[in-house]
């Protein structure tokens, strides 16, 4: 087996999908300076979120995570990968076809399923918009499928490339309906749209430019296919139960007027470090570990899965600390113009700290879940998951009451906790290959001091700049300053007391020869 490279994979990925993120941002404030937190905005949010929502069962959620090791394993023994990837792509279009005809039909229910509080107006337009966008969940599920095949052949680049197609299309389409007078929530419908088709067609050119031919076959339930059905079944089932813990959240939400649209912006946010981190390190990490555990390589396997964990805490957890104690002036920074008010600012602050303390939750989730489809086994996350559930769903609805929406927020991360210490206990009997190393273990409380001086340097520094961060013209700038500080202070610290060494960071990304 070649050397591990999962440092190196990492930042491949890594750096497309921070490109992709920064554009969802770009997207977010425009979102937010058009729509603010009125209902356009919250009728979009629901109705941009069920495919969404959906696309976790068929894209890179269940059927990916059972299909890319199947695959991959299919590559490496030259076992019919070729034909094995054509049944399952017809096959999840026709499946999809269907599916999607069927929700258009019953779009009210699944409305009403998302948001039951809304009201008339902000009802009827969600049902219309969702309607417009919900066909995306068909070309990105096919992307998702040919994106694995991508991955499993080491080729990141193009499928991190091609994210940026969304936040792309959507920004391109508000400053045309803004300058053509159209209507700005039924313009940003299409665009979800079309940018599923955009993607399908890059990432269709790229697998036939990697030799793959996938004519249309009328879908065929063989073996094969059944063996992957059996096997992603279980994780289907997990990720509905995963599916279930964001209804409740939104049926929370929709209970505050402009609630949607604060926990919506709040997620971007933290998923911007997650996305980075946590997803880049899950793409690279399940491919590596199916070839090694198929080889019989313990050895690698350990060393995949603790410098992956290593890696993505390295970068998660001071992240975390920043979500929690500059939360206001990045949300005021970034989100506080043109329609959306101060008190829209103040809430989504609030939210963004409690996802904050679930960041590392959400990421290490990431890194524990291929240790489990790496071995075809989809049963163990789904038990896992239904506990989460119901932690997730006690806490929001107990807590609402109390707390209004952030029930939402905090009852989400800590099902994320709940998830994590789950798939910890069960991979203890996975043997070497998921046992913490001594490096590991040395550099986790370095990692973790380092993070607590970063996260006291902010807080002094948002007092000292207060005035700045609310000064037009200035803020951005004053912001910027402060998280390259902090950066700054993280780093030298880390590196200083061992947390990170910087000759092992430059061989890992050293090309091999």
């Amino acid at each position: 087996m070649k050397p591990v490279r999962i440092v190196k994979g990492f930042l491949t990925v890594g750096f497309w999908t921070l490109i992709s993120r920064m554009m969802g941002l770009v997207r977010d404030i425009f979102l937010a300076k058009y729509l603010g937190d009125g209902p356009v905005a919250e009728a979009f949010v629901i109705a941009q979120s069920l495919p969404n929502m959906f696309r976790r069962f068929f894209a890179e959620g269940a059927f990916n995570f059972a299909f890319v090791p199947m695959f991959a394993k299919k590559v490496e023994a030259d076992d019919g990968a070729e034909a094995f990837a054509r049944d399952a792509f017809w096959g999840m279009a026709g499946l999809l076809t269907v599916f999607s005809i069927l929700a258009i039909l019953g779009m009210p229910l699944l409305v009403l399923m998302m948001a039951s509080g809304f009201d008339g107006n902000r009802f009827d337009l969600a049902v219309t918009l969702g309607r417009i966008a919900f066909p995306y969940i068909l070309f990105i599920s096919l992307t998702a499928l040919l994106s694995g095949m991508l991955n499993a052949a080491g080729r990141f680049v193009i499928t991190s490339v091609v994210t940026i197609l969304l936040s792309a299309t959507m920004v391109g389409g508000m400053l045309l309906a803004n300058r053509m007078g159209w209507d700005m929530g039924v313009t940003l419908a299409w665009s979800v749209t079309l940018s599923g088709i955009l993607q399908l067609a890059v990432t269709w050119a790229a697998v036939r430019h990697l030799g793959y031919r996938l004519p249309f076959r009328w879908p065929v339930l063989t073996p094969e296919l059944k063996r992957l059905a059996i096997i992603a079944a279980p994780a289907v089932f997990a990720g509905g139960v995963v599916q279930i813990n964001l209804i409740v959240g939104r049926q929370v939400a929709s209970m505050t007027e402009g609630a949607v649209v604060w926990l919506y912006n709040a997620d971007r946010i933290y998923q911007l470090p997650l996305g980075v981190v946590g997803i880049a390190i899950g793409i690279v990490l399940l491919p590596d570990l199916s070839r090694r555990l198929r080889a019989g390589d313990a050895e690698g396997s350990r060393a995949s899965f603790n410098r992956g964990t290593e890696f993505a805490l390295l970068l998660t957890l001071p992240a975390a600390v920043a979500l929690v104690v500059i939360a206001w002036p990045i949300i005021s920074v970034l989100f506080q113009r043109g329609a959306y008010g101060a008190e829209a600012t103040v809430n989504t602050a609030w939210a963004l700290a409690a996802y904050g303390m679930g960041l590392p939750a959400f990421v290490l989730h990431k890194v524990l879940q291929p240790l489990y489809y790496a071995r075809e086994d989809t049963r163990s996350p789904f038990r896992f998951a239904v506990w989460s559930m119901v932690v997730n769903a006690g806490l929001a609805v107990g807590l609402m009451p109390l707390i209004g929406f952030l029930a939402a927020a905090i009852a989400t991360s800590a099902a994320a906790w709940t998830m994590v210490w789950q798939l910890w206990r069960g991979s203890r009997g996975m043997g070497d290959a998921a046992r913490l190393d001594e490096r590991f273990l040395y550099r986790l409380p370095r990692i973790i001091a380092a993070s607590v001086l970063m996260g006291v340097v902010l807080w002094g520094l948002s007092v000292a700049l207060a005035e700045p961060l609310v000064t037009p013209g200035i803020r951005t700038a004053a912001l910027g300053g402060m998280i390259l500080a902090a950066m700054a202070v993280y780093f030298g610290t880390v590196f200083l007391i061992g947390g990170m060494s910087w000759v092992e960071l430059r061989a890992a990304l050293r090309r091999q020869r």
